[in-house]
């Protein structure tokens, strides 16, 4: 029997681009699939037909070869077709698991692969005084960490694991349905391809155990809310010994009584007296690291605002810190003597007559 043309059966020029062989070959292939025409015998020929071209043209030594010498040229790197639906599934294993769900090869899973361990979150609440000048604040978390009795195995000491009897250490089982095997993961040992016979008498086998942990986060100087501080290797541990993930602290800044933070700047509100106002006078007010002195002119209105530079939050991983303003209220007097009323009455008469 004559072969045809490897071009010719995937329908693609001679100077075809790789990918546009493949996307061919897919196309066939998902025409002609066995399982898509049970019993269709022709159907069954192209698909291997196709299936061998594929293999050439895909492989750039064949496929100069073969654009030389043809089919013959083929002999001599000792191809000679497939034979049989196995060839074919342990070659495109990857395209068919692309088209429908599975493929041809075992793939055994790797028992030396470990699961990195989960990352864990704490939030956490500090005043806006930690916030700006850091400090060094003691957390406490629940979480899983290996086993010491066993050192994240969950074998019992001194036992070692068990090839899996459902799988003989594969991690898969084969089921065969018309012209294909499919494996999938073994039930009994996960995929491991191993079983615990002996578990650890502390984890009961799972390699983890609760524990709860006290931990110290350095919360630098600048920090607002949302800002999030990593802890390396302090989140939950890995399955099979694996590495620990990170806890992130997130933090959260509660409001402050008396001072209001806008970026780096605060903003603080003074109250002061009409004679104060009117007058003229220094007067002390609250900043972050104390008490600070500040003039109050003669005439000052309520809302105005006066700047402390350099009193404010220290700028993050940087060098300098923002400014407060103090914002002045004139304080209406509630309660008066009737010393004080005879003044204000006095002032009333001679503001009127002005």
């Amino acid at each position: 029997m004559v072969k045809r043309d490897y071009y010719d059966i995937l329908g693609v020029s001679r100077n075809a681009a790789e990918d546009e062989i493949k996307k061919a070959y897919r196309q066939l292939a998902l025409k002609y699939h066995p399982d898509r025409s049970p019993g269709d015998n022709e159907a069954e020929e192209k698909f291997k037909e196709a299936s061998e071209a594929y293999e050439v043209l895909k492989d750039p030594q064949k496929r100069s070869l073969y654009d030389q010498f043809g089919h013959e040229g083929l002999k001599g790197v000792g191809f000679q077709g497939f034979t049989g639906f196995e060839e074919i599934f342990s070659s495109f294993g990857d395209i068919f698991e692309d088209l429908f769900g599975f493929g041809g090869r075992s793939r055994r899973r790797d028992r030396s692969y470990v699961h990195r361990g989960a990352d864990l979150r704490y939030d956490l609440t500090i005043s806006l005084r930690e916030a700006a000048f850091g400090k060094e604040k003691e957390i406490e978390i629940d979480k899983h960490a290996h086993c010491k009795t066993c050192g994240g195995t969950g074998v019992k000491p001194g036992k070692s694991k068990q090839t899996c009897p459902g799988c003989a250490g594969r991690g898969q089982v084969s089921h065969t349905q018309g012209f294909f095997t499919i494996s999938s993961t073994c039930s009994r040992c996960g995929g491991q391809g191993e079983i615990i016979t002996h578990p650890c008498k502390d984890c009961r086998g799972g390699g983890m155990v609760a524990a709860r942990k006290q931990l110290k986060v350095k919360i630098p100087a600048g920090v607002e809310t949302g800002i999030r501080l990593k802890l390396s290797g302090e989140g939950e541990a890995g399955e099979r010994g694996g590495p620990a993930g990170d806890l992130y602290v997130v933090l959260h800044v509660e409001p402050d009584s008396f001072f209001e933070r806008q970026g780096n700047d605060i903003l603080c509100q003074i109250p002061v007296s009409f004679s104060q106002a009117a007058l003229g006078a220094h007067i002390e007010v609250p900043t972050l690291n104390g008490h600070e002195k500040i003039t109050i002119p003669p005439g000052t209105q309520t809302g105005q605002a006066f700047t402390i530079k350099g009193a404010g939050i220290p700028f993050l991983q940087r060098k300098g810190r923002g400014d407060e303003y103090v914002q002045v209220v004139v304080k209406t007097p509630t309660r008066l003597s009737h010393r004080q009323v005879k003044l204000f009455e006095e002032l009333a008469s001679m503001e009127q007559e002005k």
